[in-house]
């Protein structure tokens, strides 16, 4: 089976600085796999070129067979809208829409029919355990119920890949643990691939990679 992402020699510089040195990364599908590193060793810097929020000065990033960053600004938002998952540590709801309304919001944005829309969200956050929570705003839940529904919005269209960037780092230490174990169920229910940036541990130990960034480039 091919490789899921495989990235060449991925280098960013801001100004004169070298944030991003060459980096060579693949990932397989169904794979958990954490980034790790020091603060200013270039693990936002690398999360945000993978997940194409941003371009790197060189290199070459291919996600389910796409070359990325061949593509123009508006092919690369579709891509990235159809084939990427995030989930943020400040989970990003709207605060005026619903669970469901905030889990709909990137089906409709790509076209998706709206009933087909509702029945996924529904089944996800369902599965996610906020079936009594479809019609409530996100000032009405706990942490840890507002972070599941940014999950379920990570996964509405059925991404190749979800990219986490600390997604337990405002959580309190249950609902930290309860996250991370949704990881794996979605991993092992939905064969979902998941890049994860934290500094969390436990939540590194458990993946089944772990990634080292060090200095620009990847040491372990």
């Amino acid at each position: 089976m091919p490789a899921l992402l495989q990235t060449s020699d991925i280098r960013r510089n801001y100004g004169n600085l070298p944030v991003l040195k060459g980096i060579n990364l693949t990932i397989e599908p169904g794979e958990i796999v954490s980034i790790v590193g020091a603060s200013g060793a270039g693990k936002t810097t690398l999360l945000q070129i993978l997940g194409t929020l941003d371009r790197p000065d060189a290199g070459e990033l291919h996600i389910a067979g796409q070359n990325v960053f061949t593509l123009t600004d508006r092919q690369l938002a579709q891509f990235r809208n159809e084939r990427i998952g995030f989930v943020f540590q400040f989970n990003n709801l709207l605060p005026e829409f619903t669970a469901l309304e905030n889990v709909c919001l990137p089906g409709f944005i790509s076209g998706k029919e709206e009933d087909e829309v509702r029945e996924r969200a529904k089944s996800l956050l369902t599965t996610l355990g906020l079936q009594s929570r479809l019609n409530h705003l996100p000032s009405q839940m706990s942490g840890g119920e507002q972070q599941r529904t940014a999950v379920a919005r990570a996964l509405i269209n059925k991404p190749a890949i979800v990219f986490a960037d600390e997604p337990s780092g405002n959580l309190d230490s249950r609902n930290a643990e309860e996250l991370h174990q949704l990881f794996f169920q979605l991993r092992d229910e939905l064969g979902q691939t998941f890049i994860i940036v934290t500094h969390n541990e436990t939540l590194a130990s458990l993946a089944d990679r772990t990634v080292i960034i060090r200095d620009g480039l990847i040491s372990s």
